[in-house]
């Protein structure tokens, strides 16, 4: 039997930057961060990112590098593939969701469409 593959991955900068936000807001252990999207600008749709301490009943749960992530059980089907990452410039600092199923971006890159 083949193990599942995660719906998502994390990389080594995005897990640092969770675990730090984490951290800050509660020093529980059973604190995570839920990401989701919905639908909002001008190409679709939009990601979300909340704090959650629970995960629905459908929801992935992935993790790795020493992060809990909850993938909520709507978004599944829009974020097969995605790679989190955390980026840090002189400009600015945010996760960005390298997405291999998005078809385009607006001009601001706030949204997407699939």
């Amino acid at each position: 039997m083949r193990s599942a593959k995660a719906i998502m991955t994390i990389t080594d900068n995005a897990a640092f930057r969770i675990k730090e936000l984490v951290r800050a807001k509660n020093s529980a252990d059973s604190l995570s961060v839920k990401i989701g999207v919905r639908r909002r600008g001008c190409n679709g749709l939009t990601y979300t990112m909340n704090y959650a301490s629970e995960e629905d009943k459908y929801d992935e749960v992935i993790e790795d590098k020493g992060v809990k992530v909850i993938v909520d059980s709507t978004a599944i089907m829009f974020l097969i593939g995605t790679e989190m990452d955390y980026i840090d410039t002189d400009i600015k600092s945010e996760f960005v969701f390298n997405n291999p199923n998005s078809k385009g971006e607006c001009g601001c890159g706030e949204s997407f469409t699939i």
